[in-house]
């Protein structure tokens, strides 16, 4: 019995012993993670104490002293910002190839980027636009023209943009375009029922290499706009229907100010002497700068022509002399005369070019908001 009571006595010894030992064990583990923990922290803190404000931390991160001036001049309240704050967002960036070039362009689209929500689900982001740009350079590209892809609340509007053009029977590919070419897609895309008939009457396939351009520029646009465009054109005389053909032909039209058209379309019917419908076959027409280029080379083609030169001015040679560079234009316009012809010339283009326009300095802008 005394043996028994012996042995029992020396296995809970030894059960004790081991039960200590692990404890000791588990202790000796639990103390040596908190304390590479907080040396990791200590680490950490001590790396945000070197840099006491957003210059040192931007500068460390390799902004010159040019790249702050312009950083700084877009966005004042940067120089105060919380540098453990500005430190966090610059390592999502430095993880997505963006460097002090591409910081400069995001703060000058996008002065209040740090100021931004960023770090919460980027990850989640971060995967949807790789998976949708299908490829870091391109994802890289899109969002140095658009920082607002990163921004916290922004995935779930690009998921429902991107279902509504694919939709509408654009490919991802020719998204994809879109987006690059125009940033603001995403935030100012919407359609109904007018626009859906808009985009009916442009007459375009969803094979055309126009229609992209078309759909998209009509999605960003407001209604009232693209109202107000039509009426413009009418007001030269030209159909409905053939305001909606040249829109489907040449899409950018929609870009173009009511104030811009105007200006070029009184040009062309009253000094060119050509009709309306002009545009619908040479929209180049509406694109060019009136007081620099189209007004300066119709006037000295008709120069050429009232002085009786050997050189025939037509009409097909005043058109084509818009689509000319400079330096093309004037060898073969200008300097091609004897000296004395060519000095007058050259006098005339130029002071033809620097005239400036009645009650510019007076004139008022009113800021309407999104131009299309």
């Amino acid at each position: 019995m005394l043996r028994l009571l012996s042995t029992g006595s020396d296995l809970f010894r030894s059960f004790s012993n081991l039960h200590v030992i692990k404890s000791l064990q588990l202790f000796t583990h639990a103390t040596c993670s908190t304390i590479c923990l907080a040396q990791v922290n200590l680490q950490n803190n001590q790396n945000l104490e070197q840099s006491k404000d957003a210059t040192e931390v931007l500068s460390k991160w390799g902004c010159n002293d040019d790249d702050l001036t312009k950083i700084y001049s877009r966005c004042p309240s940067l120089r105060n910002a919380d540098a453990a704050n500005v430190q966090s967002k610059l390592s999502l960036l430095s993880g997505l190839g963006i460097g002090a070039s591409d910081l400069v362009k995001i703060i000058n689209c996008r002065p209040r980027f740090f100021a931004s929500r960023i770090n919460s689900h980027f990850d989640e982001r971060l995967s949807y636009l790789t998976s949708l740009f299908e490829s870091k350079e391109v994802l890289h590209k899109a969002i140095v023209r658009n920082p607002s892809l990163l921004l916290c609340d922004n995935s779930y509007d690009i998921k429902a943009t991107v279902l509504i053009y694919e939709g509408l029977g654009v490919k991802k590919s020719d998204l994809i375009q879109m987006l690059l070419l125009r940033p603001t897609l995403i935030a100012r895309t919407s359609f109904d029922n007018k626009k859906l008939e808009f985009l009916g009457k442009t007459g375009l396939s969803r094979d055309s290499k126009m229609y992209k351009y078309v759909v998209t520029l009509i999605g960003i646009s407001r209604v009232e706009t693209i109202r107000e465009k039509v009426e413009n054109f009418e007001r030269f005389g030209l159909s409905e229907d053939e305001i909606f053909d040249l829109f489907g032909r040449s899409p950018h039209v929609l870009t173009l100010s009511t104030n811009k058209v105007q200006r070029n379309m009184i040009f062309i019917l009253g000094t060119m002497k050509f009709e309306a419908k002009i545009i619908l076959k040479y929209p180049h027409l509406l694109y060019v700068n009136l007081d620099t280029v189209l007004k300066p080379r119709v006037l000295l083609a008709m120069r050429i022509r009232d002085m009786g030169a050997e050189m025939k001015i037509t009409e097909s040679t005043i058109l084509r002399t818009l689509r000319m560079t400079e330096e093309r234009f004037l060898n073969l316009f200008v300097k091609c005369h004897l000296k004395e012809v060519a000095d007058e010339l050259m006098e005339f283009y130029k002071r033809t070019k620097e005239a400036k326009r009645l009650a510019q300095s007076s004139k008022k802008f009113i800021h309407k908001g999104f131009p299309f």
